[in-house]
């Protein structure tokens, strides 16, 4: 049924004994780009919310909410992952390392001199698409931003703000990425997409180490908390660059004793699921206009390169319905007790409204006990984006659009 949560554990993770190495998302690696990220004039590390109320609620030990509504003003994450990859790819063209490349050097008059113009090209339903126009602008070069069919306006205006090109096609997302993939080749510009395909993996394996600088900030706050990591981790996928970003980074540190990892999409772009359905160990894609709420997570063909980390070290994964997010959305928005209020975009929310149903509805009791989750647990949460689109945001929230069925 269309409204069904579905999942299935992954029975692939014993059958890979050989392991893809996670070395590029380990500690040396995202200290490069937490570094690079840190010589922003603009950048706070953003809020880790404990959930305190919620947490008793759902009988858990904890529930931790990264906020990424804050980070760099732009509402959502995603401006982590374009920016490292930009200035990994500038420090490459250059002949130097990125720890030698500061934000302040790659904008400086002589670097921009040595470089000249360039112009970074990328597919987007918004998040990732403003972040690379932001970025561009900051270091005063160009930047032409296509985005899929279906998306809100107000995230077009948002991009064209930076002052860059961008336009709203007739396409999906994965053929939007073949429309700038195809324009970059034809006029010499650089894609800048956090998908990877054959003889595309550099940027895509950049984009993914500079989306660790969240998971490493999420890890250091919790240490500051005297909690030496999560028991669980829920995250969203669309290609599933992000999720991978978090696996890769957790498997990297703690090896077997890694935290219990729950990989969640959208029912209507559920690449991932499908592929561990299938499970012969390759990606599968999901066609047609994948119209879902969970715009970042619109997308159907999975990042190789992400695909590899989340089938050899994730748990379990997760197709939800839009009325999941929307529930996540209003929880947030409007949180028990004391706990603090967190503004959470469509992609941002569906963790937490998936943690709540599964430990509240009965008939998910099989996925509780498969997931070990009890008083004991701590889970960790990101919520990748505020309310990036405003009038969706207030239509859900305030308006009670796609409401969630009675559970038992």
């Amino acid at each position: 049924m269309a409204d069904m949560i579905e999942w299935i554990g992954n029975t692939m993770k014993p059958v890979h004994k050989a392991k893809v190495a996670v070395d590029f998302l380990g500690e040396k690696e995202i200290f490069k780009a937490r570094q690079f990220h840190m010589s922003l004039p603009e950048y706070r590390e953003t809020p880790l919310q404990g959930l305190d109320t919620l947490a008793n609620l759902l009988g858990v030990a904890g529930v931790y909410v990264k906020d990424e509504s804050y980070r760099f003003g732009l509402n959502a994450f995603k401006v982590l992952g374009g920016s490292y990859a930009m200035a990994r790819y500038l420090a490459q063209k250059l002949d130097q390392d990125i720890s030698e490349m500061p934000f302040p050097v790659l904008t400086s008059p002589q670097t921009r001199n040595q470089l000249g113009e360039i112009t970074f090209t990328t597919a987007t339903d918004g998040n990732h698409g403003r972040g690379v126009a932001w970025t561009a602008r900051h270091l005063q070069q160009k930047a032409v931003i296509y985005m899929p069919k279906g998306t809100a306006r107000r995230r077009l205006e948002n991009i064209r703000a930076e002052g860059a090109e961008a336009y709203i096609t007739d396409l999906n997302y994965d053929d939007a990425v073949r429309l700038s993939a195809e324009n970059a080749s034809k006029y010499g510009w650089v894609i800048v997409q956090d998908t990877a395909w054959e003889g595309y993996y550099d940027i895509p394996t950049w984009i993914m180490q500079g989306y660790g600088t969240m998971a490493a900030e999420a890890l250091s706050q919790l240490k500051r908390q005297g909690i030496e990591k999560p028991t669980h981790i829920f995250v969203q996928a669309g290609v599933g660059s992000l999720a991978g970003a978090v696996q890769g980074y957790f498997a990297s540190l703690f090896g077997n004793e890694r935290p219990i990892t729950v990989i969640v999409e959208a029912n209507r772009a559920a690449c991932l699921y499908k592929s561990v359905s299938i499970g012969d160990g390759a990606p599968h894609f999901v066609g047609g206009n994948m119209d879902t709420i969970m715009a970042g997570l619109a997308c159907g063909e999975p990042n190789t390169i992400g695909w590899e980390v989340l089938r050899d070290y994730s748990d379990l994964f997760v197709s939800c319905p839009d009325w999941v997010s929307a529930l996540g959305m209003r929880m947030l928005a409007s949180p028990l007790g004391r706990d603090p209020r967190i503004v959470s975009g469509e992609s941002g929310a569906v963790t937490a409204g998936l943690l709540n149903v599964i430990m509240r509805d009965k008939g998910l009791k099989q996925l509780k006990d498969k997931l070990k989750l009890d008083r004991n647990s701590r889970v960790l949460l990101f919520s990748t984006e505020g309310d990036t689109d405003p009038v969706k945001y207030a239509s859900i929230v305030w308006g009670g659009e796609y409401p969630a069925p009675q559970y038992a």
